[in-house]
């Protein structure tokens, strides 16, 4: 057996056990061989806890680091590209967190450097590397529901601490950088196209920062789109997605994490259908994916060019809610 993907981890993050650490452990292919963080007494216990072989004096010096291979960057949002466009030039893939960057701009300089140094650079996006992903898209393009006329994503989870970092703009925290960026990635990924903003309302926990936010679409072919997320709601939890045909409709229950639990439906004039696609953990399937790309330069869609697009959305969904983007 070849030698596994050695990763290094930037930053004791809370995402990590779930996001890599266990899913490595299902992985053979992929080894988590070092951490560090900015406190290092931090990362030794991070080390400690998660059995983590070295811990790195600092960032500079994990990237430094000749046997690792690929570095996962769960810092945050702010620090995504300053510190990947540094892995990659230290010559290692990169997994980074969604969202890639700060905005748009941010995230083109990732796909140079990663071009320039020939490095993978995957984003985080790992719900579409569950086969529910795939199993939506084939019902979407199928035809079962007829001509699709409006695409739906809500994303709502409760986050209910207000010091944390998602709400702090000098981290390009907000509702639409960190659950929205799923909402809207799920949108562009079931409409297969890319949107025009037409409106965006926020509800703000601070002058420039979003816990809620709405946003209409509409596509060149005519199709609408609409997408809700939220930190901090009277709506704390919801997870779905909803795709209307004139001939029937899809909807599906939890797309996000669907290895915990979710309901693909399908209603039509012939009946009703009902389904769960069995899979691993999104984080799993995403990191053979990671990994298969890195070693075997297999093509995957979370790509910088996805990304781009991605946070182009993003950026315009703030504008047209009267906020700024972030990162600027």
């Amino acid at each position: 057996m070849a030698m596994p993907l050695r990763i290094g981890i930037l930053g004791a993050a809370r995402i990590a056990p779930m996001a890599l650490i266990r899913p490595a452990r299902q992985v053979p292919e992929a080894a988590i061989v070092a951490v560090a963080a900015r406190d290092p007494a931090r990362a030794r216990a991070f080390a400690a806890k998660h059995g983590i072989a070295r811990v790195a004096d600092s960032y500079d010096a994990l990237l430094a680091d000749a046997e690792i291979d690929a570095i996962y960057n769960p810092l945050p949002n702010s620090l995504h590209a300053e510190w990947g466009i540094k892995a990659m030039e230290a010559g290692k893939h990169l997994l980074c967190e969604k969202p890639l960057a700060s905005n748009a701009d941010e995230a083109r300089t990732m796909v140079e450097a990663a071009a320039r140094c020939q490095r993978v650079l995957f984003e985080a996006f790992h719900y579409r590397y569950h086969p529910l992903a795939a199993r939506m898209k084939s019902v979407v393009d199928s035809g079962v529901l007829g001509a699709v006329r409006h695409i739906e994503t809500v994303m709502c989870i409760p986050l209910l601490v207000p010091g944390d970092i998602r709400y702090r703009w000098g981290l390009a925290g907000g509702a639409t950088m960190d659950i929205g960026c799923y909402a809207i990635n799920m949108l562009r990924f079931l409409a297969g196209a890319e949107p025009e903003v037409v409106r965006a309302e926020a509800r703000l926990s601070s002058p420039t920062i979003d816990r809620w936010m709405t946003a209409d679409f509409r596509f060149a072919d005519g199709r609408t789109g609409r997408i809700t997320c939220s930190l901090f709601s009277s709506q704390l939890l919801s997870l779905r997605a909803r795709v209307r045909g004139d001939a029937g409709e899809l909807r599906v229950f939890n797309p996000l994490a669907p290895h915990f639990y979710h309901r693909l439906t399908v209603r039509t004039p012939q009946g009703t259908s009902a389904e769960r696609v069995p899979g691993d953990a999104t984080y799993t399937h995403q990191l053979r994916a990671f990994v298969a790309a890195a070693r075997d330069h297999a093509p995957f869609p979370t790509d910088g060019r996805d990304a781009v697009a991605n946070m182009r959305v993003i950026d315009a969904v703030y504008e047209k809610a009267g906020l700024p983007r972030r990162g600027t």
